[in-house]
């Protein structure tokens, strides 16, 4: 379904928003800049501070975080992924894969247009 620009489209899953938590603001941009300079992900966006409360080694604890939303293609969700493991410094990173089931055709293609890499 297309109206036109900026309109909504509902789209088979070929796109994916990531999200992870960061220690810090730094780490986050990081990540980011990482994802975006080798064309893993179209935008990151980072939030934050934000609080999360988590049980971890049997306690409940409480940190300050920053969250990061990756806007990629699902064929480089793996990718993604492995990135942010090996940029991380926690033991265990939240990173959750989110499909996308819609959205603006402009921006969808958009997406799609800067994590395919240069010709």
């Amino acid at each position: 379904m297309t109206r036109g620009r900026g309109s909504t489209t509902f789209v088979p899953v070929d796109f994916v928003q990531i999200t992870t938590t960061t220690e810090t603001a730094a780490e986050a941009r990081k990540i980011a800049d990482h994802l975006v300079e080798q064309r893993l992900a179209a935008c990151v966006q980072v939030m934050g501070p934000i609080t999360s409360t988590y049980r971890w080694q049997g306690s409940v604890e409480r940190a300050e975080e920053f969250m990061c939303f990756v806007k990629t293609r699902c064929a480089m969700a793996a990718k993604v992924e492995a990135a942010i493991v090996s940029l991380h410094s926690y033991e265990n990173p939240e990173i959750v894969v989110t499909p996308i089931e819609g959205g603006s055709s402009d921006y969808l293609a958009w997406v799609a247009s800067e994590t395919t890499p240069d010709p």
